[in-house]
């Protein structure tokens, strides 16, 4: 079984997400997308993110008319900084999982990877599925190589979908009471008006 694992602060999720998870579950034919909403995200340490409790159930309300897409509580429930690698490793190590991940992430996050919690286990543990991310180039793939070795290997480089909307964009014209319709599925867009989420 193939499944697919889509992780984020998700501060908000937005519409941009969605359509990675639905273009990377056709193309590579997955059973299933698991969305992953961190709990703390380790690389945003220095900046505030909202409440877990408001992420989630802002995944919850986005994902719920998808079949195949699911939501998963792992990193929330997890003390501690929030580590790739700790959270496939988790995966791998339920009972009876003999499932084929594949763990989505942008351009941009796949030239920071030399920088992650033991990148070399990890692309042992699953295949890395890169999208494009807008203003992004594509990495050094020869450096990164070098950097951790068998990379290319488990790498499997999309070019679409290329999604120019971004949650500090949505953040910021939520603040500046600017709309957001078509940035984020109506239920999360609702959500963030009842519970004055991002207004100053």
């Amino acid at each position: 079984m193939k499944i697919g694992i889509l992780g984020g602060t998700f501060d908000p999720v937005h519409n941009g997400h969605i359509k990675v998870a639905e273009t990377v579950k056709a193309q590579l034919d997955l059973v299933k997308v698991v969305f992953v909403p961190a709990g703390q995200p380790w690389l945003k340490s220095d900046n505030p993110v909202s409440p877990a409790e408001h992420r989630v159930e802002m995944v919850r309300l986005a994902i719920a008319s998808y079949p195949g897409f699911e939501l998963s509580m792992l990193e929330i429930n997890r003390p501690g900084p929030s580590y790739t690698v700790d959270t496939i490793k988790e995966f791998r190590d339920k009972p009876g999982s003999e499932s084929e991940l594949f763990f989505i992430l942008g351009w941009d996050s796949l030239s920071q990877l030399p920088r992650w919690k033991e990148p070399k286990l990890l692309i042992e543990l699953c295949h890395l599925v890169a999208v494009p991310r807008p203003g992004c180039k594509l990495p050094d793939l020869n450096r990164l190589e070098t950097l951790i070795p068998g990379l290319a290997s488990r790498l499997i480089l999309l070019d679409k979908p290329e999604i120019d909307v971004s949650a500090t964009q949505i953040r910021k014209r939520v603040a500046e009471g600017l709309p957001i319709h078509g940035l984020v599925p109506a239920p999360v867009a609702d959500y963030l008006k009842q519970h004055k989420l991002y207004v100053d």
